[in-house]
């Protein structure tokens, strides 16, 4: 099955740009996101970590 696949992908013209560019935003997301983790304000993360303990908001059945 391997073969197959394999033997089809060589067939096709310019294919071999497509794991290049796969690459390239996986790397370029997670270095943002990297990025945004270590720069984000401290207060601003204490802030939405208590959203889900926040009771004032709640709705009334």
């Amino acid at each position: 099955m391997l073969k197959f696949v394999k033997n089809y992908m060589d067939s096709i013209e310019g294919i071999e740009i497509y794991p290049i560019i796969s690459l390239l935003i996986f790397f370029t997301f997670f270095v943002g996101l990297f990025w945004w983790v270590f720069t984000a304000k401290k207060d601003y993360v204490s802030k939405m970590s208590h959203i889900p303990l926040d009771n004032q908001n709640d709705s009334k059945l």
